[in-house]
């Protein structure tokens, strides 16, 4: 791996080496930037690190203390945090959708929400691109903008069977995939072989994350990975421009200088990195001259709703996510509350489905029996479109972590057009297990999916970025990540975040060539 030394003004510092990170990185080296990515967590080795066990792979989650509170507090860990290189993809379930053009203009179309300030034709090209590298395999998609996928789709679990015979019978059209799991062999990646780990980091390499796919192509077009780096603060100058990232390694504080610095720790981690640097010139942190910095913080709602059936169905031997259907995305007045949800087959493994049961209120022999019955179950999952609020959001607390930066606090409320999305999403999972002929029905509600926090928009005022991603007032420092997108979606958002950084890296590389036009030496990167 090349390596820079700390005092070397490289061409861009990038913290977070996730989804939004590696692809930013990847792209950039290729057109020749000098580029040190800092990771707090570590440089993953699939076979050394990895175990094919829920209780084994508890490490690879984000689990360093957060506060949480508000009237609906969201817990923080596994299911929307990431840990090491390669991001919460490492344990994401591979599900890998697209926003919906409608995701990029809520409140014009819908009253509700934020447009952005971006429209999802100039997304697409990059969408297609990811598509083709992760790859993504899945049958054509005939919802929002309907396109299909470089794979086929995966073949079907006898689960996956019985939720789809109850969505036929209920009216719910459902689709194969889309699933950044190899269909087949890809370059030095195998087929996959339906072992049901996806969670835990896929050992075998057939789910796509950024450490298998984009990551290797980044180390050798010459970006540095110094993993165990906790970034503790962004530097300016007294002219407002950044200068570096100080970071905290083995027990020390270093300072790595750069041209520019763009940040992908996620929506909860941007934020307290932007609050965390404040300075005489920004007192308030970076980019929150008008207090947006933490802001609009989304979830996703992700109840669950599982049916059992008399025969063996084995629901983990598949992707999580193998059947779906986004027939309820879009608005529909007649419902009584705006924007939708998606829904998918999931398959959660024996400690999951035992908070299932235990969210469901059975305990003592009861739980025994139902986890006897694991074997029996299916289960559906919902993705509600949460809607953004200035008051969810992110801050610092009074605590301290091991470094002593002071941690994140995310105060989160649900508005009442949230819970009447919830409720209706239960109810048609619910319908769709009628519908099939179960024998007993169970429900958990839950959250998933970070977004926001250090939005993009179209002023100040209302937002920490603007269409580049470019923090607004300091010229040369970037959001690359979830934390920048202005609404949710119902719809997976690792594939979003890919595509935004690939975006982003063609704007920054365009603005290059512009400016190098005018030298005499257009081999050498001009300053961003």
């Amino acid at each position: 791996m090349q390596t820079f030394a700390d005092g070397d003004e490289v061409d861009l510092v990038i913290v977070g080496a996730g989804a939004g990170g590696t692809v930013l990185a990847q792209r950039l080296a290729r057109h020749g930037w000098r580029i040190v990515i800092l990771e707090a967590g570590p440089f993953w080795d699939p076979d050394r690190d990895w175990v094919s066990d829920e209780a084994g792979s508890h490490h690879i989650y984000w689990t360093q203390n957060r506060i949480i509170g508000g009237e609906n507090p969201v817990p923080l860990g596994k299911n929307n945090s990431g840990h090491g290189v390669g991001g919460s993809m490492v344990h994401f379930a591979g599900y890998t959708p697209r926003f919906h053009p409608s995701d990029f203009e809520t409140f014009t179309r819908d009253g509700v929400g934020a447009d952005w300030p971006i429209s999802y034709e100039e997304l697409k090209p990059h969408y297609e691109r990811v598509e083709r590298e992760l790859p993504v395999a899945g049958q054509h998609w005939p919802w929002g903008d309907p396109h299909g996928y470089p794979h086929a789709p995966h073949p079907v679990s006898g689960a996956a069977e019985r939720a789809w015979a109850g969505a036929r019978a209920a009216g719910v059209e459902m689709r194969v995939g889309p699933v950044a799991i190899t269909n087949g062999t890809f370059g030095n990646r195998p087929h996959c072989i339906y072992r049901g780990y996806c969670l835990q980091g896929c050992k075998v390499n057939a789910k796509a994350s950024p450490l298998v796919t984009h990551l290797p192509d980044a180390l050798a077009h010459g970006v540095e990975v110094r993993a165990g780096s906790m970034a503790a603060r962004i530097e300016t100058d007294a002219a407002g421009r950044c200068t570096g990232v100080t970071y905290l390694n083995d027990g020390r504080e270093r300072f790595q200088s750069a041209a520019a610095v763009a940040i992908a720790g996620y929506s909860i981690e941007t934020p307290r990195l932007l609050l965390n640097s404040a300075s005489a010139r920004h007192p308030n942190g970076l980019g929150n001259n008008r207090d947006q910095v933490g802001r609009y913080v989304m979830v996703q709602g992700a109840s669950q709703v599982a049916g059992r059936f008399p025969e063996t169905l084995r629901m983990y031997k598949a992707p999580p996510p193998e059947i779906s259907s986004e027939q309820f995305y879009e608005t529909d007045p007649s419902r009584g509350f705006a924007r939708g949800f998606s829904i998918q087959t999931l398959s959660p493994l024996p400690i999951g489905w035992a908070e299932h049961v235990l969210a469901d209120g059975h305990w003592g022999l009861a739980l025994r029996e139902y986890m006897r019955d694991y074997n029996h179950w299916s289960v559906l999952g919902a993705l509600s479109e949460l809607l953004p609020d200035p008051d969810n959001r992110v801050t610092l607390a009074d605590e301290h972590d091991d470094h002593g930066l002071p941690v994140a606090r995310f105060d989160y409320t649900e508005t009442d057009n949230d819970k009447a999305n919830i409720a209706y999403a239960k109810q048609v999972m619910r319908e769709i297990w009628e519908a099939a002929g179960a024998q007993d029905i169970l429900t958990i509600d839950r959250y998933a999916h970070l977004i926001g926090g250090a939005r993009m928009g179209f002023a100040p005022e209302s937002s920490v970025c603007d269409a580049d991603h470019r923090v607004w007032g300091i010229p040369n420092l970037f959001v690359a990540d979830g934390s920048a997108l202005p609404t949710q979606g119902a719809a997976n958002p690792a594939l979003t975040i890919m595509a935004e950084s690939s975006r982003l890296a063609e704007r920054l590389i365009a603005k290059r060539v512009d400016a190098n036009a005018h030298r005499d030496d257009s081999s050498t990167p001009a300053p961003v």
